[in-house]
């Protein structure tokens, strides 16, 4: 199977970021990933828009550059543990009989998502920073004989986001930033196809789930989009921040790469099932948050915020091919926007040592009569600690962890050549994140 000739112009950037993969189940609802600041995941997630403490503010609201002071640097990963489980509870191929194989093993994959940040002052009132980072992601992998393979077998989603920025202090108390976007995003596919079940259909003599073969999708993409933010500060000990980022429609190109069994390669006469272009079409979704911090004593302070993101664009997943003698594929999604709550609390021991908590509802975009075995659904709760360290005015060390509690997630999922996959998922997250901050 061919890979994107984009492959070689992203070496250089895979290299700095160390990108192992993209995560499971991603942490923001839907495949959305909000891993880009350590201090935020001991927060639970909330209060992302009125981040001034590092230069991840270029991520969250790049407005928050302009209380930074001198030139940084902020370096962070996160180790992302998924368990995603599968209880079957009666699948069928369409002739109603019981499908076989097991329940996918563990389709959690346990990966690592760095990101990486720049910040520099161009005056006292200007200034200007990059950011590398993954702000979409997903990948499930059940094991290729499992009772719904022939929905999915692998589906991954990477994306690698370059984020330059500039922002203003327009007042005292009044700042205002913008940012490019220039996203890189890869996709796979891949899943069983009951070659049994068509060549009955064709009027062979074979039977289902008896002839299964394979087929793979790859592809690969370039766009871009955009973020914007403002933040009012009416008093040292109160902030309150708006930003937005835009949509991102990605048309991800590759090749599908069929894989026949040789007794039924009769079924490629017409064309069919022979390896070709392919394409599909991403929307991935806007992104608006309005978040408060607010200072209750000289050690105590909380912050809050409600996102809201616009995962309606996704509206189905389609592969079109090349070949004109293959059907697209088509999956119908019909997720629907949500509102994200959350609230953390900061408390300072000393001027060196800060602790942090937090909690965050997200509720899942998919409705239960649209949840596919490629991204399951339910609602999640994050809960968050975390730690600051900063044994000098220079250099300061932030850890933290968080817990997804995600409910389960019924699927029933059919269609007229794959059967129904009826059951149960169960899913949880564990992050663990450490981060550096260098100021100079």
């Amino acid at each position: 199977m061919k890979r994107s000739q984009a492959h070689f112009y992203l070496v250089p950037i895979l290299t700095m970021l160390t990108i192992i993969n993209t995560a499971n189940l991603a942490l923001a609802g839907g495949f959305a990933l909000n891993e880009q600041s350590v201090k935020n995941v001991g927060n639970g997630y909330a209060g992302t828009a009125v981040n001034i403490d590092d230069a991840s503010a270029i991520f969250f609201n790049p407005a928050g550059l302009t209380h930074l002071t001198g030139n940084s640097i902020t370096g962070s990963a996160f180790v992302i543990f998924p368990t995603v489980r599968f209880q079957n509870q009666g699948s069928t191929v369409v002739t109603g009989a019981p499908l076989t194989g097991s329940n996918g093993g563990e389709a959690g994959v346990d990966v690592v998502v760095p990101n990486l940040y720049a910040a520099w002052s161009l005056s006292d009132t200007v200034k200007a920073g990059i950011g590398f980072n993954v702000p979409f992601g997903l990948a499930t992998k059940y094991s290729n004989d499992w009772v719904g393979r022939y929905q999915a077998v692998e589906s991954s989603l990477t994306t690698i986001n370059i984020n330059p920025t500039v922002a203003a202090k327009l007042s005292d108390n009044f700042s205002v930033g913008v940012g490019l976007n220039v996203q890189y995003a890869e996709a796979i596919l891949s899943n069983a196809i009951d070659f049994g079940l068509i060549g009955r259909s064709a009027g062979l003599p074979t039977q289902p789930q008896q002839a299964d073969g394979f087929v793979e999708v790859t592809g690969s993409d370039w766009s871009v989009g955009y973020n914007l933010g403002v933040m009012y500060a009416p008093s040292k000990s109160t902030r309150i921040g708006l930003s937005y980022r835009s949509a991102i429609t990605q048309d991800i190109r590759g090749n599908a790469d069929f894989t026949v069994p040789q007794s039924l390669q009769v079924l490629t006469a017409r064309g069919q099932f022979t390896d070709t272009g392919a394409k599909a079409i991403v929307n991935l979704p806007d992104i608006l948050s309005l978040a408060v911090y607010q200072e209750l004593s000289p050690r105590v302070s909380v912050v809050g915020d409600v996102t809201w993101t616009n995962w309606s664009r996704f509206k189905e997943l389609r592969v079109q091919f090349d070949n004109p003698a293959q059907a697209d594929s088509v999956q119908p999604e019909n997720w629907e926007d949500t509102y994200r709550f959350g609230l953390g609390v900061n408390y300072s021991v000393n001027d060196k040592l800060t602790l942090r908590t937090g909690v965050t509802y997200d509720p899942s975009p998919i409705k239960d009569e649209f949840v596919t075995a490629r991204l399951p659904g339910g609602d999640r709760t994050l809960v968050g600690v975390g730690a600051s360290y900063r044994p000098s005015k220079s250099f300061s060390l932030d850890v933290a962890y968080s817990h997804v509690f995600s409910e389960d997630s019924p699927i029933n999922q059919s269609s007229t050549t794959t059967g129904t996959v009826r059951g149960e998922f169960e899913s949880s997250v564990d992050v663990v994140g450490l981060q550096l901050n260098w100021q100079f």
